[in-house]
């Protein structure tokens, strides 16, 4: 996976509240093509940096000190929402994983993963795609198909934003768990294209990243299309 996003390094920083970790994972990151421009070792640190530097994605442990790695997520992405998260986190914990999602992260990889598997969640994750160490993706889009087969909440919904054919489309492949590449295969259009279509739906729906978008699409039965 690429570490250039629209033609100039992906940005990331790097939290964890272990220095030799983190001076690895940064350094694995700066070697492979990634501009690091930042790291922090606990919450607050983490908050204050991300706001000022402002990175494409970014690689968040949930346990630190201070402020819990999900609270870091919610906070910098009020402030960001363009902003990638991908957690590394030790813990495989079911409900470690569906908090780190519900708070905004894009992506949640174990830190068992190879430093290729970790390169490439990067910059795919900066690409705007869920990335889940293998078994965890199920879990998330199962919790997501629960959810949805729960009563809303209010009954007086607003109506759903209207999408175009082509918007619906991308959508329905989007909540199949394709990729973008995929996607602009079957629909023989660009990859461009099809990143175009999904940013006016996330847009459109006032959702913040592909996988609320993907949880939208299962809500409405739109994976089963």
């Amino acid at each position: 996976m690429t570490a250039q996003h629209d033609g100039r390094p992906v940005t990331v920083m790097v939290v964890d509240d272990h220095p030799m970790w983190r001076d690895a994972v940064a350094r694995d990151l700066s070697e492979a093509g990634f501009d690091v421009v930042a790291t922090a070792g606990d919450g607050p640190q983490a908050v204050r940096r991300a706001k000022a530097a402002g990175p494409d994605v970014l690689v968040l442990d949930l346990n630190l000190p201070g402020l819990p790695g999900v609270e870091v997520c919610k906070e910098v992405l009020a402030d960001r929402p363009e902003l990638r998260v991908l957690v590394l986190s030790a813990s495989g914990e079911h409900a470690d994983v569906l908090e780190a999602v519900k708070s905004g992260a894009t992506g949640y990889l174990l830190k068992s993963a190879s430093t290729e598997e970790l390169l490439d969640a990067v910059g795919r994750t900066a690409a705007g795609d869920p990335v889940f160490t293998p078994g965890l993706a199920g879990l998330v889009l199962g919790e997501y198909r629960r959810l949805a087969g729960e009563p809303a909440p209010t009954a007086d919904q607003p109506a759903a934003p209207q999408l175009t054919e082509r918007e619906t489309e991308v959508l329905r492949l989007v909540a199949k768990g394709l990729s973008y590449k995929q996607i602009a295969e079957r629909l023989v259009i660009s990859h461009r294209t099809v990143q175009n279509h999904v940013q006016n739906t996330l847009g459109k729906l006032q959702l913040h990243n592909r996988v609320e978008l993907v949880r939208y699409a299962i809500e409405r039965g739109l994976d089963d299309a």
